[in-house]
């Protein structure tokens, strides 16, 4: 894959998880998740309809339908915390993020309602990661397609997901000229 292109998909590049999570990792990737919420609303609401409908890359998303992604990915990864804090190493189910995309709600939905589902979503979220004693965090799930996640390692993950799709986002509106 050229530069320019994984420059494209991976604008922040990938996740790398340090070797060992710390108080100061995870007290800035909570930080990014409870801030995420109105830096999202904050990106997204000046656009108009029609730059909602572009994509961040040619075969990429629309803006529309990262914003809806990012709805229901947080509440997938919400609801695989509360089974790893049940359960004995649950085995999660994946879904074809693709697929969802494509579904009416991502093109009949405004995106308002998905961004006040990601900000109650994430104000519980924060409530709950901050209410974990440190031992609650070695607590992990089964992801089917990469295998052992620890809670830990998944609150780095999504502090990522939020930054990695905002910058989707500003950067075609740099591309475009919005901004």
């Amino acid at each position: 894959m050229e530069t320019a292109m994984i420059q494209l998909q991976y604008p922040i590049g990938k996740f790398n998880a340090p070797s060992e999570v710390n108080s100061e990792h995870l007290a800035s990737w909570i930080a990014d998740i409870e801030t995420f919420p109105a830096k999202l609303r904050a990106l997204v609401t000046p656009l108009t309809t029609a730059q909602l409908d572009t994509r961040y890359r040619s075969d990429g998303w629309t803006v529309q339908q990262v914003v809806h992604h990012l709805a229901d990915s947080h509440l997938n990864s919400f609801i695989r915390f509360k089974w790893a804090l049940t359960e004995e190493r649950p085995c999660i189910k994946a879904y074809y993020e693709d697929r969802w995309a494509k579904l009416p709600d991502y093109s009949g939905t405004s995106i308002g309602v998905s961004l006040d589902l990601i900000a109650a979503l994430h104000h519980r979220w924060c409530v709950l990661l901050r209410g974990l004693e440190p031992v609650d965090l070695n607590g992990e799930f089964i992801h089917p397609e990469s295998g052992p996640v620890s809670l830990s390692v998944n609150i780095g993950i999504y502090a990522w997901h939020g930054r990695h799709h905002m910058a989707h986002i500003k950067n075609l509106g740099i591309r475009e000229g919005w901004h």
